[in-house]
């Protein structure tokens, strides 16, 4: 199993916000969100791009990322995603390009076909073509980050004539690339073909099972070597949600309503998706077990990762696939969890902690010997040199 010397670790933020509540401040809090993970020193944030069905708002991950910018100063923020099929791909590398500027090289572009079926019918988008279409633009994309000679492509959604960019990415040699992967290979063949990272997002199909990891790395690396391309694990993210507590129990209770909610009211009576056929009060188990969904302690965390790790032969980060499914303070609580007991054990800053705790448990009886030597020599020597003054 090839494991990263240092994991990343960051979140997915479609959001996922009830239809009930004030959108402005949805947005306040995500934004909130965002500041709160910068302090405690995670790695990256993607945003999603979605447009109707009323829980997933934010419609322009570029947008959101250049308010969030200046209110942090070291996360990363990637497009999670930019959904190609919607945009002309000339419009979407300039748009990053001016982001990758304004955010002194801070961005990741990300990038899928789309994935909510609404959003494509009301643009009058082909849902039987639309990873051909993500395929096609990110090709023409790539090219503008990387060639400074116009070229002209001429496709039946698109038309580029001498196209080029007149500012170059800022960070060198381009802006890095990653593809969503959800339910089938088209999101790994993308990557493979581009030399892309992968998102790989939980879905009822396929997280856990270890056919499924593991075949679609396969599928990436094979593709990818097909043109000429590498594919680091290190590039890997899986995107699951999470919610960590001080115990299990507190962690499942602080959930079951809102994942109920956003899983039979959102997904099962919204989206269309099939639920699983249980009852309600055993969903969140159930998702637990067959989902790959985290809720518990840092330990089970720690647990899950390294099952995921087994399954998928390494990778190399762990997106906290954001939910409005508890109360604001259980839910930074969480986040705080996760980035005091769960990010050290796989970046390395435990390790010398407890290697220096063990030597000093080890030597402590000679260590602790020469102290107690050191202040009785200090003190003989003190009232030794009284004595003799008052003596003479």
């Amino acid at each position: 199993m090839a494991r990263p010397e240092r994991m990343t670790f960051g979140v997915f933020l479609a959001p996922f916000h009830p239809i009930n509540e004030n959108p402005t401040l949805a947005f306040e809090r995500d934004l909130e969100l965002l500041e709160w993970l910068d302090a405690l020193g995670y790695d990256e944030a993607f945003i999603g791009e979605h447009h109707s069905a009323g829980w997933e708002t934010i419609a322009s991950p570029e947008v959101f990322i250049a308010a969030a910018a200046p209110r942090t100063r070291y996360i990363r923020f990637g497009t999670g995603v930019v959904s190609i099929p919607y945009h002309h791909p000339f419009m979407v590398a300039d748009r990053m390009v001016l982001l990758d500027h304004l955010t002194r090289g801070r961005v990741i572009l990300g990038v899928g076909p789309g994935a909510l079926a609404s959003d494509a019918y009301m643009m009058g988008v082909d849902p039987a073509r639309q990873r051909e279409m993500m395929d096609e633009g990110l090709g023409v994309i790539k090219r503008l980050f990387t060639e400074t000679e116009p070229f002209t492509v001429k496709s039946d959604w698109f038309e580029l004539n001498d196209g080029m960019l007149q500012i170059r990415p800022y960070q060198h040699p381009s802006i890095p690339l990653v593809v969503a992967s959800v339910q089938t290979p088209a999101g790994v063949t993308a990557a493979g073909k581009h030399g892309a990272g992968v998102i790989s997002l939980s879905t009822p199909r396929g997280l856990v099972r270890e056919t499924s990891l593991a075949e679609l790395w396969s599928i990436a690396e094979e593709t990818a070597a097909e043109h000429g391309n590498e594919m680091p694990r290190e590039g890997w993210r899986l995107s699951i949600p999470v919610h960590l507590a001080d115990s299990r129990a507190e962690a499942m209770e602080d959930v079951r309503r809102g994942h109920r909610n956003v899983t039979r009211e959102y997904f099962e009576k919204t989206l269309g998706h099939a639920g699983p056929d249980v009852s309600d009060d055993s969903l969140l188990e159930y998702v637990m077990e067959h989902h790959g969904v985290i809720v518990g302690t840092p330990d089970d965390m720690i647990e899950a990762i390294e099952r995921l790790q087994e399954i998928s032969g390494g990778f190399g980060g762990m997106l906290v696939r954001v939910e409005d499914w508890a109360p604001r303070e259980k839910i930074l609580r969480s986040y705080e969890l996760l980035a005091r007991y769960v990010m050290p054990h796989y970046q390395g800053s435990v390790a010398p902690l407890q290697a220096s705790n063990q030597w000093a448990r080890v030597n402590r009886e000679p260590i602790h010997a020469r102290r107690v030597l050191g202040v009785r020599t200090a003190t003989e020597a003190y009232y030794g040199g009284n004595s003799s003054g008052e003596g003479s």
